[in-house]
């Protein structure tokens, strides 16, 4: 195996335990940021479960893959439509708390970019 295979068995085994994580109920919506051909990997994974899934492309060499709950990927495809650091500071604090971050953090982090994006417009 090359070294870059070694990354990849990483990312597929760190996968692979949060789609088990989803299915115990620990978690509503997961997000992974994976390469093209890991994704198409997961996607049949996925799909051969049942699991609702959702793919936004970054660039040439990485994907964005949601999955989870029906609602909460439809909900992730209503407004996650640009790349994640693009997001208004009020689609970052719904994305981080759909996807479980916590939420005294995800508060902060809300202000923090709410300031700094008032003192952008002015």
């Amino acid at each position: 195996m090359a070294p870059e295979d070694y990354s990849r068995f990483g990312e597929m085994k760190a996968v692979m335990h949060m789609i088990y994580e989803f299915r115990k109920g620990v978690r509503n919506l997961v997000l992974c940021t994976l390469c093209p051909t890991c994704a198409e990997i997961v996607k049949e994974r996925l799909e051969g479960q049942g699991i609702d899934y959702l793919v936004r492309q970054v660039g040439d060499r990485k994907v964005n893959l949601f999955f989870g709950e029906k609602w909460c990927v439809d909900a992730v495809s209503r407004f996650v439509d640009k790349p994640l650091n693009l997001l208004t500071p009020e689609e970052d604090f719904m994305l981080g708390t759909m996807l479980g971050y916590d939420i005294a953090g995800q508060s902060r982090r809300f202000c923090e970019r709410k300031t700094r994006t008032k003192f952008m417009i002015n």
